[in-house]
């Protein structure tokens, strides 16, 4: 079994510029080495990005690469390094593409390296080394008979000319150079900026795994400076909601960072009540200010272990109480704070576009909790994740998510449901097995979501965690609970083959809205035809391939529609 690999890196990811390590675990089910007999000199070629190559075997590569987007669209490819011999530095760069004339810049595109993550197949207990994470570095060192894939991303700018476009990537391996041609063919159509995108993206985000992962104090500059070019690459995914926690571990600490409450909550000697709300308006400016505006989800009035907070002056002590949903004692504490929250909220400007939020409730504690939302403040919006439905809950409520699969709307109840500008999203958690967004998951079951979520007409995708990182998350996403990857889809230094793969579904997914608007009655059947096979699929025997080539020939398709 290979020990651990470590490498002296130069991190230029994210603006930071520190000397770092890379680590990685050894594989825990290496390849026979006999593979690697045969293979006598390092080569570099084309993989698919729908492939998640083994560390240490031998794949089959391609010599070329043809990609196809649009202008505003992100478009990626995978390339790999075949190692026999160790590699002491191993660098990688990208050209100018080039169609006549026009040009776009190798600048506008993003150049990262995977590194391998350990994971695990289903809750089986068996583990295994994924590469997952993308980072932007200089150079690796790649150890004998092990091979390096490498990643790239092309932001095609919006004011490309349409066309065929050439270039190159070209891999210098102590020396070596290897240089592989690909294309990329510019569509005439135009995707709008993310901020515009009507995909209603809700990832849920964790500033206290961002302070505790870079040891840095809470709500302190250097946390805000740590947390924004994560929370503006969420912003360029089209994400539109801000989650806060505005009671303590709304959801029981399930993380390994706990969600703190954002609002302080005294009880006065005369028994009146007084409100800090400095972090909430901090925390809601600042994801603001990384562009996302949309709406905000306040977790939450029914917590799991209904445990609530707050600082008595006259104990001068914090008291926790345990107050069920219907007493008296859960009013009296609730409903003062959400009538001033509503004040608040008004006066800041943020009352029409804030939720407040409960996650996998039962239905007789909502009714409680409606009551209570309802007596405070009658306009107040209700967001929540259900596993069930039930007509009197999601009339309720104006962002409703159900978990994949699960209680999906009749197309009668969607329309009525979206007709009075609601939200309707599916989620995914620990469950379903597939599709799902692990370390271990079929790239292109990322992809996959953003066509579901078209093909059953749904407003968008719900994932209960962005950033809530494991203890060390490059290097073990494995947790306690949770299946590997479950707790976030972004690394503290980078993005993930996950991330971008989901991104990709939710372009598609913002293609087909706007082709629809000009097609015919016979391409709009064809496509609708299509997209019902996505909701055809029979998880227990699909294989990945199949799961691959659905995705890809419908993009296909939906490119035939653009000529």
């Amino acid at each position: 079994m290979k020990k651990l690999m470590m490498a002296c890196l130069i991190l230029a990811c994210l603006n930071v510029n520190a000397q770092v390590i890379i680590k990685e675990m050894a594989d825990p089910h290496p390849t026979p080495s006999e593979v690697w007999n045969n293979v006598s000199t390092t080569g570099f070629g084309w993989g698919t990005i729908d492939t998640k190559y083994k560390i240490d075997d031998v794949p089959s590569l391609a010599k070329s690469q043809a990609l196809y987007g649009w202008r505003g669209e992100r478009v990626h490819a995978q390339a790999v390094l075949v190692a026999p011999e160790a590699v002491t530095s191993f660098k990688f760069k990208v050209s100018d593409l080039k169609s006549g004339k026009n040009v776009i810049p190798s600048s506008a595109i993003d150049r990262y390296f995977e590194t391998y993550v350990m994971g695990e197949v289903e809750f089986k207990g068996e583990t295994s080394l994924r590469p997952d994470r993308l980072i932007k570095i200089e150079e690796m060192q790649v150890p004998a008979r092990t091979v390096r894939p490498v990643w790239i991303t092309v932001n095609i700018p919006r004011d490309a000319a349409p066309g065929k476009y050439k270039g190159s990537i070209t891999a210098n391996c102590d020396g070596k150079v290897m240089t592989l041609p690909f294309s990329l063919e510019v569509g005439k159509k135009v995707l709008p900026e993310p901020k515009d995108w009507k995909f209603h993206l809700d990832l849920w985000q964790n500033p206290y795994a961002v302070a505790r992962y870079f040891n840095v104090p809470l709500w302190s500059e250097e946390h805000f400076n740590r947390m924004r070019p994560i929370m503006e690459h969420l912003a360029s995914a089209g994400q539109k909601v801000i989650t806060t926690s505005i009671f303590q571990h709304p959801w029981n600490s399930q993380t390994e960072d706990p969600f703190e409450s954002m609002v302080g909550k005294f009880k006065g000697l005369d028994g009146t009540w007084r409100y800090d709300y400095t972090v909430f308006d901090r925390w809601v400016e600042f994801m603001m200010s990384c562009g996302i505006t949309q709406q905000i989800d306040c977790y939450s009035i029914l917590p799991w272990h209904l445990t609530f907070e707050y600082f008595d002056t006259a104990l001068n002590c914090t008291v926790t109480k345990k107050m069920e949903p219907g007493s008296k004692e859960y009013e009296d504490y609730l409903l003062p704070f959400l009538t001033d929250f509503a004040k608040h909220l008004k006066a800041k400007g943020w009352f029409e576009r804030t939720c407040i939020a409960m996650d996998e409730r039962p239905k007789d504690l909502l009714e409680h909790a409606y009551a209570i939302v309802y007596k405070a403040e009658k306009n107040f919006k209700i967001e929540g994740a259900v596993n069930y439905f039930g007509p009197e809950v999601a009339e309720r409520m104006y962002d409703i998510s159900f978990l994949f699969r699960e209680a999906l709307l009749t197309p009668e109840q969607l329309s009525s449901h979206l007709a009075k500008g609601n939200k309707v999203t599916i989620y995914t958690c620990c469950n379903p097995q597939r599709p799902n967004t692990f370390i271990d998951s079929n790239p292109s079951e990322s992809a996959f979501l953003g066509w579901f979520t078209a093909s059953v007409g749904y407003s968008g995708y719900l994932r209960w965690a962005y950033n809530s990182w494991v203890k060390d998350p490059c290097l073990d996403a494995r947790f306690r609970t949770w299946r590997a990857g479950d707790c976030y889809l972004v690394y503290p230094d980078g993005t993930s083959i996950r991330m971008e793969r989901l991104i990709e579904g939710i372009q598609d997914y913002e293609k087909i809205r706007i082709l629809r608007e000009s097609l015919d009655a016979r391409k709009t059947a064809l496509l609708d035809a299509q997209l019902l096979k996505f909701q055809q699929i029979d998880w227990d025997t699909v294989s990945d391939s199949e799961v691959s080539k659905l995705v890809n020939d419908s993009k296909a398709l939906i490119r035939s529609f653009e000529k």
